[in-house]
């Protein structure tokens, strides 16, 4: 006997959620500004780098963007690699980090 295969179309997610929380001039304003991490080693450009532990994430919805801290590529990578011992060797809080980038952010009514 064959197996049934369910050849309607898929639903769609319509995100319409995950976009209240997009503000990506804040995340381009966000990456001129310098690394979270100064004086250790910075290499690469820099980034927006999302707080996963911040709140907010969900199934295939991102953290919102003023959650975000700006870190090089060098940084970037080491925070995915674990957040809380990134914090806790390098002596940052993120999340502390991101809510004072967003409230010094120009694009802040954008999100507020």
């Amino acid at each position: 006997m064959l197996a049934y295969v369910d050849t309607r179309p898929r639903h769609r997610n319509s995100h319409r959620a995950d976009q209240e929380r997009r503000c990506p001039s804040h995340l381009q304003w966000l990456r001129g500004r310098r690394c979270c991490v100064e004086g250790a080693g910075c290499s690469g450009r820099m980034v927006a780098a999302h707080v996963d532990h911040a709140g907010g994430k969900g199934m295939a919805i991102k953290v919102a963007d003023w959650k975000a801290v700006p870190l090089c590529d060098g940084h970037h990578a080491e925070l995915h690699r674990g957040a809380r011992t990134f914090e806790a060797r390098h002596g940052i809080d993120l999340i502390g980090a991101a809510a004072a980038f967003a409230r010094r952010s120009p694009h802040r009514a954008s999100f507020a």
